[in-house]
């Protein structure tokens, strides 16, 4: 049963992702039918405790309080060396199979304490590479808001905490107690997709000026058949040598290039005109919009309709 909930303050932690933390486990709900936890935060050295942002906090517990929690939360975090007094704490929840929750580079230190080893994990889309790079004996999965594996919680960035917190939450409590929390938090209780909706993903650049053509010949046509027959003709090759040409140039096929972009294509449709989903389907070239729907689904685990609602001109207003 989730109970008692401690997060540890690392010199160096975020604050924003710090008070996520706080906000849905430090706050005593039960006037509204929400749960109230034993909610602690521990340092190494209590007094006052650098964040990143150049302010501090004064701790007054230390890591003892740590012992018997039931969540271990580690906040993001600068990503260098960690005190390996916290490592501890954070091996001591693991053995004891408590949950352990990092939120955005929060991974890192997870990482350094070794338990993210034979386990699935995530991290911000733009350390997620530098992740798998320090801790190859984790699978990190790029495109998720969180991950859980065997009680160890890892999420995407920022906002992301939210949810992987509202998950445990769920796991623990159920869907009334959440559904409180979020209602009081205004946030949605489970959100849909990943993060890879939110990665800026740029038209990959060619190193000739042939295929430079090619490619933006195939961006300004995106809406035609554009089969590797029709752009070898384009490019004056044989299929097959321009298949495997394209292949050395972009590092993809050109159908996954062409897919991509035309992804690409349907997510700015969606944030900046009021087209209706078939028009914008056949304008990207995807033919219809249950044919989008599923290439949304497929790489950005989110549907058209929904990341219009998130990304669309009204929602930013």
């Amino acid at each position: 049963m989730l109970r008692k909930v401690v997060v540890l303050a690392l010199p160096g932690t975020a604050p924003f992702e710090f008070g996520v933390v706080c906000e849905v486990f430090g706050i005593d709900r039960s006037d509204s039918g929400g749960p109230t936890f034993e909610f602690h935060i521990a340092t190494a050295d209590p007094g006052p405790i650098p964040m990143s942002l150049g302010f501090t906090i004064n701790i007054d517990q230390d890591l003892s309080v740590a012992g018997d929690a039931d969540l271990i939360a580690v906040p993001a975090h600068s990503r260098g060396r960690v005190d390996d007094r916290y490592l501890d704490v954070i091996r001591a929840a693991e053995a004891r199979d408590a949950w352990v929750l990092s939120v955005c580079s929060g991974a890192f230190v997870l990482g350094q304490a070794g338990i993210l080893d034979g386990r699935k994990s995530t991290t911000h889309w733009m350390y997620t590479d530098d992740l798998a790079e320090r801790y190859p004996g984790t699978e990190v999965d790029p495109d998720v808001l969180f991950v859980e594996d065997r009680h160890v919680v890892t999420s995407a960035g920022t906002a992301a905490g939210i949810d992987a917190a509202l998950h445990i939450v769920r796991t623990e409590l159920g869907a009334g107690p959440t559904n409180v929390i979020a209602r009081r938090m205004v946030v949605p209780p489970q959100r849909d997709g990943g993060q890879s909706q939110y990665i800026e993903s740029p038209v990959p650049e060619c190193r000739t000026d042939s295929f430079a053509l090619v490619t933006e010949w195939m961006l300004e046509n995106l809406d035609q058949d554009l089969t590797v027959d029709v752009l070898a003709r384009r490019a004056l090759m044989s299929s097959r040598t321009f298949a495997r040409k394209f292949r050395a140039e972009t590092g993809t096929t050109p159908a996954a290039w062409l897919n991509r972009q035309r992804i690409l294509r349907a997510q700015q449709l969606l944030e900046s005109t009021d087209e209706g989903l078939e028009q914008i389907s056949q304008l990207a070239g995807f033919g219809t919009a249950a044919v989008m729907r599923h290439h949304f689904l497929k790489v950005l685990q989110t549907t058209p309709t929904n990341y219009r609602r998130a990304f669309g001109e009204r929602a930013a207003g």
